[in-house]
């Protein structure tokens, strides 16, 4: 898969998490997490998630209240997918998912709405039937109801750009990366938001020339025609 597939991740912290003493613990996980995925090359990485995925679970053992520890959860072991054999890559991301709807059905505003991303870009990036669960339409809904939960959003706006780049829908998908750049770092998190902004930043550049690309190409194209002739 590839990285941007899996970043999902960097997501806006829920108003009911403000007042949970789990806070510090959430923030912790996502800057380790962030830290990890940004700096490390893949054989740390593959070295480092599996103890992070421990410490999300452990977490939400401790809590089992809590939506958000869960969601987090789900984030690692489809990042680390990445690191695992294909068989083994596909048996953690229906893990995921499993969890992410758990997450939904319970609290989907959670992470203001945080569950909806990610599922919605799994559902887009992972193979369709008979290999995986993919399902484009599906991704689409789940990215809109993010967005109607938390419209400011670097993630939800990110990956929804991104969603709609592969659907060829290049206007579009600028307009929401615009929207990704827009919005405001968190406090808290601006090492992780930086690093999303910086590759919407690039995703916006790579569109813009695509769009300009596809033009040329249909222009050209005029001229091969009449040469055929």
């Amino acid at each position: 898969m590839k990285k941007t597939t899996l970043v999902v991740f960097l997501l806006l912290t829920s108003s009911k998490l403000f007042a949970s003493n789990i806070l510090p613990q959430i923030n912790s996980i996502e800057s380790e997490w962030a830290v990890i995925y940004y700096t490390e090359n893949n054989s740390q990485q593959k070295a480092h998630y599996p103890a992070l995925i421990q410490k999300a679970r452990i977490l939400s053992e401790k809590n089992p209240e809590a939506i958000e520890p869960i969601i987090w959860q789900a984030i690692l072991i489809a990042t680390n997918a990445a690191f695992e054999t294909p068989l083994k890559a596909l048996s953690s991301i229906e893990t995921a998912k499993n969890l992410l709807e758990h997450c939904i059905k319970t609290d989907p505003e959670a992470l203001k709405g945080a569950a909806l991303v990610v599922l919605g870009t799994l559902y887009y990036m992972t193979p369709g039937w008979p290999i995986s669960f993919g399902d484009q339409e599906k991704a689409n809904t789940l990215f809109q109801r993010a967005l109607e939960i938390n419209p400011l959003s670097v993630d939800s706006n990110y990956f929804y750009a991104d969603y709609l780049l592969s659907k060829d829908d290049i206007k579009n998908a600028q307009i929401y990366f615009k929207r990704a750049l827009a919005v405001p770092s968190r406090p808290n998190q601006q090492f992780a938001d930086a690093h999303l902004k910086q590759e919407a930043r690039t995703a916006l550049t790579n569109a813009q020339n695509r769009k300009l690309q596809n033009g040329k190409n249909k222009f050209l194209s005029l001229f091969s025609t009449a040469e055929a002739q």
